[in-house]
């Protein structure tokens, strides 16, 4: 949708301006802004503030409107935790968290609304019952489901505010100098592939820190533990490709085929070839209880298949 500033919204926020252009509310305008789909003149922006100019001229990009309607699918979930409040659940890859894009049985949620019904939190949406935080599809490892909407709300902010430690191990290409370090960038939606993120200049998108630390190293392939700050959508695999170490496996920002050609041989060179995931883990989370306040630690070890892969190397 292609949208021109009329005079009369001339030095108009972006939001305000949205709203009433597009005729929607300008809650819905401001989370657009925020997720990346609106750009001006033909670049994305995520400041609600921005006063319109002009001759600006808006591209709103709107998800259809799909109805809901979450089925009860019995796909196995390993639960690691559970109390009246939270569930931790070691996601197993290949797994997609919620329903979209045209998936609307073969999730999490979907096996959550098998297991619970109704009894999880509503304020992440029909869609997304439960659900505080997500990990990619193809991402294995842990996460905390709210079962009622105190918890929820009460992890969200402790999430917001950096009190949850969220924890990775990844495999990834070539070996890091230095060993430990800190990246931080801003990330926003890319405007050529509505699928991907990307690093973006300030004021444009919003700030995503990373810290990582070496464990070890295969070859021409590391082990590293990463630690989010912050937790936008594909953090980690955007942060080390952008420091020229992609992760093993990512199919959308790692040129995979070209560094096994070029590195691996035989064996080696026939594993890393089948190896067609990102090589991302979440081991450790820790977080306060929202309702007893106690402090929970939970560890998830390797997957067998990120297992197999160190052991080839």
């Amino acid at each position: 949708m292609n949208l021109l500033t009329p005079e009369h919204l001339i030095n108009i926020r972006l939001d305000k301006a949205l709203a009433e252009l597009a005729s929607i509310s300008r809650t819905k305008a401001a989370s657009e802004i925020k997720a990346g789909n609106i750009q001006v003149n033909n670049i994305v922006h995520t400041d609600v503030r921005y006063k319109m100019q002009q001759n600006d001229e808006i591209f709103l990009h709107l998800e259809p409107i799909v109805e809901i309607d979450i089925k009860a699918t019995d796909i196995p979930i390993d639960i690691v935790y559970e109390d009246d409040d939270l569930i931790v659940i070691n996601k197993q890859a290949g797994l997609t968290v919620h329903p979209g894009a045209g998936n609307h049985q073969d999730t999490l949620v979907n096996a959550l609304v098998h297991l619970y019904g109704k009894s999880l939190s509503a304020i992440g949406g029909e869609d997304r019952p439960g659900i505080v935080h997500r990990l990619d599809k193809d991402t294995s490892g842990l996460m905390v489901v709210a079962k009622n909407d105190i918890t929820h709300k009460k992890l969200s902010e402790d999430i917001a505010e950096r009190n949850v430690k969220r924890i990775y191990k990844a495999l990834v290409w070539g070996n890091l100098n230095p060993e430990s370090g800190t990246v931080t960038t801003n990330i926003g939606r890319s405007t050529k592939d509505r699928t991907r993120m990307t690093v973006v200049d300030y004021p444009n998108g919003k700030t995503a820190t990373t810290h990582y630390d070496t464990i070890q190293s295969f070859g021409y392939i590391s082990m590293v533990e990463c630690r989010l700050e912050t937790g936008r959508t594909h953090q980690i695999r955007i942060h080390m490709s952008h420091i020229g170490h992609s992760v093993v496996g990512d199919q959308t920002y790692g040129n995979n085929a070209r560094k096994i050609n070029q590195h691996y041989t035989d064996l080696k060179k026939e594993t890393l070839t089948k190896f067609r995931r990102q090589a991302l883990h979440s081991s450790r989370l820790e977080f306060e209880h929202p309702i007893t306040g106690e402090l929970m630690i939970f560890e998830s070890p390797l997957p067998d298949d990120i297992q197999t892969l160190i052991n080839a190397l």
